[in-house]
Protein backbone atom coordinates (compact mmCIF):
# COMPACT_ATOMS: atom_id res chain seq x y z
CA UNK A 1 0.00 0.00 0.00
CA UNK A 2 1.22 3.30 -0.22
CA UNK A 3 2.39 5.05 2.62
CA UNK A 4 -0.74 7.84 2.77
CA UNK A 5 -2.72 5.08 2.29
CA UNK A 6 -1.07 3.73 5.45
CA UNK A 7 -1.07 6.94 7.41
CA UNK A 8 -5.00 6.89 7.04
CA UNK A 9 -5.82 3.31 7.87
CA UNK A 10 -3.43 3.80 11.04
CA UNK A 11 -5.60 7.12 11.60
CA UNK A 12 -9.03 5.08 11.00
CA UNK A 13 -7.77 2.07 13.19
CA UNK A 14 -6.54 3.44 16.15
CA UNK A 15 -7.11 6.84 15.85
CA UNK A 16 -3.71 8.52 14.97
CA UNK A 17 -3.04 12.54 14.32
CA UNK A 18 0.45 12.80 14.39
CA UNK A 19 2.84 14.81 12.21
CA UNK A 20 3.72 13.15 9.18
CA UNK A 21 5.98 13.37 6.36
CA UNK A 22 4.70 11.70 3.06
CA UNK A 23 7.26 12.96 0.21
CA UNK A 24 6.59 11.17 -2.84
CA UNK A 25 4.63 8.68 -1.12
CA UNK A 26 6.49 5.32 -1.84
CA UNK A 27 5.00 1.88 -2.19
CA UNK A 28 5.08 0.29 1.36
CA UNK A 29 5.33 -3.53 0.85
CA UNK A 30 6.80 -5.09 3.34
CA UNK A 31 8.31 -4.22 7.14
CA UNK A 32 11.38 -4.87 7.92
CA UNK A 33 14.12 -4.11 11.02
CA UNK A 34 15.74 -0.30 10.59
CA UNK A 35 19.36 -1.89 9.81
CA UNK A 36 17.57 -4.86 7.58
CA UNK A 37 15.27 -2.49 5.72
CA UNK A 38 15.33 -1.70 1.74
CA UNK A 39 13.86 0.09 -0.57
CA UNK A 40 9.96 -0.61 -0.44
CA UNK A 41 10.22 -1.29 3.39
CA UNK A 42 8.67 0.32 6.39
CA UNK A 43 10.47 0.35 9.82
CA UNK A 44 10.82 2.49 12.87
CA UNK A 45 13.09 4.20 15.23
CA UNK A 46 12.33 4.21 18.95
CA UNK A 47 14.60 7.03 20.28
CA UNK A 48 17.73 9.62 20.06
CA UNK A 49 19.86 6.64 21.17
CA UNK A 50 19.05 5.03 17.87
CA UNK A 51 19.59 8.26 15.79
CA UNK A 52 22.31 7.18 13.74
CA UNK A 53 20.25 4.51 11.86
CA UNK A 54 18.36 6.88 10.12
CA UNK A 55 21.42 8.77 8.27
CA UNK A 56 22.18 4.68 6.77
CA UNK A 57 18.95 2.83 6.41
CA UNK A 58 17.14 2.24 3.27
CA UNK A 59 14.34 2.08 4.09
CA UNK A 60 11.24 3.85 2.30
CA UNK A 61 9.17 4.62 5.12
CA UNK A 62 10.39 5.39 9.10
CA UNK A 63 8.37 5.65 12.23
CA UNK A 64 9.61 8.41 14.45
CA UNK A 65 9.04 9.75 17.87
CA UNK A 66 8.56 13.27 18.64
CA UNK A 67 12.26 14.62 18.12
CA UNK A 68 12.06 17.52 15.34
CA UNK A 69 15.43 16.45 14.78
CA UNK A 70 15.22 13.14 13.94
CA UNK A 71 12.28 14.30 11.43
CA UNK A 72 14.34 16.56 9.81
CA UNK A 73 17.05 14.05 9.14
CA UNK A 74 14.53 11.97 7.49
CA UNK A 75 12.69 14.35 5.29
CA UNK A 76 16.33 15.64 4.23
CA UNK A 77 16.76 12.49 2.85
CA UNK A 78 13.58 12.01 1.16
CA UNK A 79 12.38 9.43 3.18
CA UNK A 80 8.62 9.68 4.12
CA UNK A 81 7.68 9.51 7.98
CA UNK A 82 5.21 9.28 10.79
CA UNK A 83 5.87 10.78 14.16
CA UNK A 84 3.68 9.37 16.84
CA UNK A 85 4.96 8.89 20.99
CA UNK A 86 5.67 5.35 21.08
CA UNK A 87 6.86 4.47 17.85
CA UNK A 88 7.50 0.52 18.95
CA UNK A 89 3.51 0.57 19.66
CA UNK A 90 3.05 2.00 16.24
CA UNK A 91 5.20 -0.12 14.61
CA UNK A 92 3.18 -3.14 16.04
CA UNK A 93 -0.35 -1.92 14.72
CA UNK A 94 1.60 -1.83 11.75
CA UNK A 95 2.24 -5.12 11.69
CA UNK A 96 -1.37 -6.04 11.82
CA UNK A 97 -1.94 -4.27 8.61
CA UNK A 98 0.30 -6.23 6.76
CA UNK A 99 0.05 -9.67 8.72
CA UNK A 100 -3.16 -12.00 10.41
CA UNK A 101 -1.65 -15.06 12.27
CA UNK A 102 -2.89 -18.49 10.70
CA UNK A 103 -5.78 -19.63 11.49
CA UNK A 104 -7.74 -22.78 10.43
CA UNK A 105 -10.74 -22.30 8.20
CA UNK A 106 -14.52 -22.29 9.58
CA UNK A 107 -15.45 -26.11 10.18
CA UNK A 108 -14.50 -29.20 11.45
CA UNK A 109 -12.54 -31.39 10.13
CA UNK A 110 -13.78 -35.19 9.37
CA UNK A 111 -10.84 -36.86 11.72
CA UNK A 112 -12.35 -34.74 15.11
CA UNK A 113 -13.52 -36.52 18.11
CA UNK A 114 -16.26 -34.43 19.33
CA UNK A 115 -18.74 -35.93 22.01
CA UNK A 116 -22.59 -35.17 21.22
CA UNK A 117 -22.92 -33.50 24.44
CA UNK A 118 -20.62 -30.74 23.61
CA UNK A 119 -21.98 -27.07 23.23
CA UNK A 120 -20.50 -25.32 20.20
CA UNK A 121 -20.30 -21.65 19.13
CA UNK A 122 -20.91 -20.51 15.53
CA UNK A 123 -18.05 -20.12 13.50
CA UNK A 124 -15.60 -22.34 15.20
CA UNK A 125 -12.59 -23.85 13.34
CA UNK A 126 -11.90 -27.47 14.43
CA UNK A 127 -8.65 -29.16 12.77
CA UNK A 128 -7.55 -32.74 12.36
CA UNK A 129 -7.43 -35.55 15.28
CA UNK A 130 -8.74 -32.76 17.57
CA UNK A 131 -10.51 -34.49 20.96
CA UNK A 132 -13.74 -32.77 22.61
CA UNK A 133 -14.87 -34.89 25.34
CA UNK A 134 -18.40 -34.49 27.38
CA UNK A 135 -19.88 -31.48 28.77
CA UNK A 136 -17.16 -28.91 27.05
CA UNK A 137 -18.38 -25.54 25.64
CA UNK A 138 -16.50 -24.13 23.23
CA UNK A 139 -17.56 -20.47 22.27
CA UNK A 140 -18.08 -18.46 19.22
CA UNK A 141 -15.32 -18.27 16.56
CA UNK A 142 -12.75 -20.21 18.52
CA UNK A 143 -9.83 -21.49 16.18
CA UNK A 144 -8.72 -25.44 17.18
CA UNK A 145 -5.65 -26.31 15.86
CA UNK A 146 -4.92 -30.47 15.06
CA UNK A 147 -4.20 -32.46 17.96
CA UNK A 148 -5.59 -30.61 20.35
CA UNK A 149 -7.33 -32.58 23.50
CA UNK A 150 -10.07 -30.90 25.43
CA UNK A 151 -11.15 -32.79 28.95
CA UNK A 152 -14.51 -33.31 29.84
CA UNK A 153 -16.71 -29.89 31.47
CA UNK A 154 -14.12 -27.07 29.65
CA UNK A 155 -15.18 -24.12 29.00
CA UNK A 156 -13.33 -22.13 26.05
CA UNK A 157 -14.07 -18.52 25.40
CA UNK A 158 -15.25 -16.72 21.96
CA UNK A 159 -12.61 -15.90 19.40
CA UNK A 160 -9.86 -17.46 22.13
CA UNK A 161 -7.18 -19.54 19.50
CA UNK A 162 -5.83 -23.34 20.59
CA UNK A 163 -2.52 -24.04 18.68
CA UNK A 164 -1.41 -27.32 17.95
CA UNK A 165 -1.07 -30.21 20.00
CA UNK A 166 -2.03 -28.47 23.71
CA UNK A 167 -3.86 -30.28 25.75
CA UNK A 168 -6.53 -28.81 27.96
CA UNK A 169 -7.72 -30.29 31.45
CA UNK A 170 -11.14 -31.33 33.25
CA UNK A 171 -13.03 -28.34 34.29
CA UNK A 172 -10.34 -25.89 33.01
CA UNK A 173 -12.04 -22.31 32.31
CA UNK A 174 -10.22 -19.99 29.41
CA UNK A 175 -11.98 -17.14 29.09
CA UNK A 176 -12.25 -14.98 25.43
CA UNK A 177 -9.72 -14.11 23.43
CA UNK A 178 -6.83 -16.02 25.29
CA UNK A 179 -4.25 -17.53 23.44
CA UNK A 180 -2.73 -21.56 23.98
CA UNK A 181 0.42 -22.54 22.08
CA UNK A 182 1.61 -25.66 21.13
CA UNK A 183 2.59 -28.30 23.47
CA UNK A 184 0.98 -26.05 26.56
CA UNK A 185 -0.78 -27.69 29.20
CA UNK A 186 -3.92 -26.07 31.36
CA UNK A 187 -5.01 -27.33 34.10
CA UNK A 188 -2.74 -30.49 34.72
CA UNK A 189 -2.52 -31.83 38.28
CA UNK A 190 -0.37 -30.13 40.94
CA UNK A 191 2.54 -31.89 42.21
CA UNK A 192 0.52 -32.94 45.48
CA UNK A 193 1.95 -35.43 47.58
CA UNK A 194 1.62 -36.81 51.33
CA UNK A 195 5.29 -38.17 52.98
CA UNK A 196 3.98 -41.14 54.49
CA UNK A 197 6.08 -44.11 55.66
CA UNK A 198 6.27 -45.81 52.62
CA UNK A 199 7.42 -42.73 50.50
CA UNK A 200 3.89 -41.06 48.99
CA UNK A 201 0.56 -40.43 49.07
CA UNK A 202 -1.37 -39.01 46.19
CA UNK A 203 -2.92 -35.92 46.94
CA UNK A 204 -5.91 -35.77 43.83
CA UNK A 205 -6.01 -32.13 42.37
CA UNK A 206 -9.81 -31.90 42.81
CA UNK A 207 -9.86 -27.79 42.05
CA UNK A 208 -9.91 -25.65 38.48
CA UNK A 209 -7.97 -23.40 36.81
CA UNK A 210 -8.71 -20.25 35.46
CA UNK A 211 -7.54 -18.06 32.26
CA UNK A 212 -9.25 -14.90 31.95
CA UNK A 213 -10.07 -12.98 29.29
CA UNK A 214 -7.04 -12.12 26.90
CA UNK A 215 -4.47 -14.30 28.24
CA UNK A 216 -1.75 -15.39 26.28
CA UNK A 217 -0.05 -19.11 27.07
CA UNK A 218 3.85 -19.55 25.76
CA UNK A 219 5.02 -23.37 24.20
CA UNK A 220 5.19 -25.78 26.50
CA UNK A 221 4.24 -23.93 29.68
CA UNK A 222 2.10 -25.35 32.34
CA UNK A 223 -0.25 -23.84 34.42
CA UNK A 224 -1.42 -26.26 36.92
CA UNK A 225 -4.73 -27.18 39.28
CA UNK A 226 -4.81 -27.76 42.67
CA UNK A 227 -6.25 -30.28 45.24
CA UNK A 228 -9.35 -27.60 46.22
CA UNK A 229 -9.91 -23.91 45.25
CA UNK A 230 -8.31 -22.39 42.26
CA UNK A 231 -5.35 -21.24 39.64
CA UNK A 232 -6.13 -18.17 38.50
CA UNK A 233 -4.35 -15.87 35.90
CA UNK A 234 -5.75 -12.60 35.32
CA UNK A 235 -6.79 -10.60 32.44
CA UNK A 236 -4.16 -9.92 29.22
CA UNK A 237 -1.79 -12.00 31.13
CA UNK A 238 1.16 -13.05 28.91
CA UNK A 239 3.60 -15.63 29.60
CA UNK A 240 6.42 -17.14 27.55
CA UNK A 241 7.23 -20.30 26.82
CA UNK A 242 8.67 -23.00 29.16
CA UNK A 243 7.22 -21.21 32.13
CA UNK A 244 5.36 -23.40 35.22
CA UNK A 245 2.50 -21.94 37.34
CA UNK A 246 2.03 -24.47 39.76
CA UNK A 247 -0.97 -25.01 41.84
CA UNK A 248 -2.95 -22.46 43.88
CA UNK A 249 -1.33 -19.68 42.32
CA UNK A 250 -3.22 -16.24 41.54
CA UNK A 251 -1.67 -14.23 39.43
CA UNK A 252 -2.81 -10.81 38.71
CA UNK A 253 -3.91 -8.47 35.51
CA UNK A 254 -1.61 -7.45 32.43
CA UNK A 255 1.34 -9.48 34.38
CA UNK A 256 4.21 -10.75 32.04
CA UNK A 257 6.51 -13.82 32.72
CA UNK A 258 9.82 -14.04 29.88
CA UNK A 259 10.89 -17.86 29.30
CA UNK A 260 11.44 -20.35 32.09
CA UNK A 261 10.06 -18.63 35.15
CA UNK A 262 8.67 -21.27 37.74
CA UNK A 263 6.71 -20.87 40.45
CA UNK A 264 5.83 -23.12 44.02
CA UNK A 265 2.24 -23.10 44.74
CA UNK A 266 0.45 -20.68 46.63
CA UNK A 267 1.90 -17.71 44.75
CA UNK A 268 0.03 -14.51 45.18
CA UNK A 269 0.95 -12.09 42.42
CA UNK A 270 -0.42 -8.53 41.66
CA UNK A 271 -0.99 -6.54 38.97
CA UNK A 272 1.50 -5.57 36.01
CA UNK A 273 4.05 -7.37 37.15
CA UNK A 274 7.36 -8.31 35.08
CA UNK A 275 9.36 -11.34 35.84
CA UNK A 276 12.52 -11.67 33.38
CA UNK A 277 13.43 -15.07 31.72
CA UNK A 278 14.41 -18.34 34.62
CA UNK A 279 13.07 -16.26 37.44
CA UNK A 280 12.12 -18.58 40.31
CA UNK A 281 9.65 -17.41 43.19
CA UNK A 282 9.10 -20.10 46.31
CA UNK A 283 5.79 -21.57 47.53
CA UNK A 284 3.40 -18.84 49.03
CA UNK A 285 5.57 -16.05 48.22
CA UNK A 286 3.45 -12.58 47.93
CA UNK A 287 4.62 -9.85 44.99
CA UNK A 288 3.10 -6.62 45.16
CA UNK A 289 1.75 -4.64 42.21
CA UNK A 290 4.28 -3.44 39.55
CA UNK A 291 7.16 -5.49 40.80
CA UNK A 292 10.08 -5.94 38.62
CA UNK A 293 12.49 -9.16 39.10
CA UNK A 294 15.57 -9.30 36.65
CA UNK A 295 16.41 -12.70 35.11
CA UNK A 296 17.22 -15.82 37.25
CA UNK A 297 16.40 -13.84 40.59
CA UNK A 298 15.47 -16.31 43.09
CA UNK A 299 12.47 -14.92 45.20
CA UNK A 300 12.47 -16.17 48.47
CA UNK A 301 10.34 -14.04 50.83
CA UNK A 302 7.26 -11.42 49.55
CA UNK A 303 8.47 -8.29 47.65
CA UNK A 304 6.68 -4.89 48.60
CA UNK A 305 4.55 -3.39 45.56
CA UNK A 306 6.64 -1.48 43.18
CA UNK A 307 9.98 -2.98 43.90
CA UNK A 308 12.59 -3.97 41.26
CA UNK A 309 15.08 -6.94 42.09
CA UNK A 310 17.54 -9.34 41.06
CA UNK A 311 20.37 -11.85 42.18
CA UNK A 312 19.87 -15.16 44.64
CA UNK A 313 18.41 -14.28 46.93
CA UNK A 314 16.59 -11.41 45.26
CA UNK A 315 17.13 -7.94 46.86
CA UNK A 316 16.53 -4.41 45.73
CA UNK A 317 18.46 -3.30 42.34
CA UNK A 318 20.23 -0.48 43.96
CA UNK A 319 21.95 -2.47 46.82
CA UNK A 320 22.61 -5.44 44.05
CA UNK A 321 24.35 -3.09 41.92
CA UNK A 322 26.41 -2.05 44.81
CA UNK A 323 27.52 -5.22 46.08
CA UNK A 324 28.82 -5.83 42.47
CA UNK A 325 30.84 -2.99 42.35
CA UNK A 326 32.30 -4.27 45.69
CA UNK A 327 32.63 -7.88 44.79
CA UNK A 328 35.78 -7.55 42.20
CA UNK A 329 37.74 -5.47 44.99
CA UNK A 330 37.13 -8.14 47.72
CA UNK A 331 40.94 -9.76 46.85
CA UNK A 332 42.35 -6.46 47.92
CA UNK A 333 39.85 -5.79 50.77
CA UNK A 334 40.97 -9.18 52.44
CA UNK A 335 44.96 -7.99 51.73
CA UNK A 336 44.58 -5.20 53.31
CA UNK A 337 42.63 -6.46 56.04
CA UNK A 338 45.52 -8.24 57.06
CA UNK A 339 47.87 -5.97 56.94
CA UNK A 340 45.99 -3.94 59.60
CA UNK A 341 45.50 -7.02 61.34
CA UNK A 342 49.58 -7.59 61.48
CA UNK A 343 49.88 -3.64 62.40
CA UNK A 344 47.57 -3.92 65.42
CA UNK A 345 49.22 -7.41 66.10
CA UNK A 346 45.94 -9.66 65.78
CA UNK A 347 46.14 -12.61 64.15
CA UNK A 348 45.93 -12.64 60.65
CA UNK A 349 42.32 -14.35 59.18
CA UNK A 350 42.47 -17.53 57.72
CA UNK A 351 39.96 -16.45 55.23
Amino acid sequence: MKFSELLSALSTRYGYSSPAHVGIDPEITSLAPVEEATTGMLSYIEGEKFAAQVDTTAASGLILPLDEALQNKATDRGIAWLAVPVPRLAFAQTIALFYQPYCLPTGIHSTAVIDPSVVMGSDVAIGAHVVIQAGARIGNQVCIHPNVVIYPSVEIGDRTVLHANCVIHERSQIGADCVIHSGAAIGSEGFGFVPVPEGWFKMHQSGYTILEDGVEIGCNSTVDRPAVGTTCIGRHTKIDNLVHIAHNCHIGENCAMAAQVGMAGGVHMGHRVILGGQVGIANQVKIGNGVQAAAKAGIHNDVAEGQVVIGIPAIAYRTFLRATAVFPRLPEMQKAIRELQKQIGGKPSST
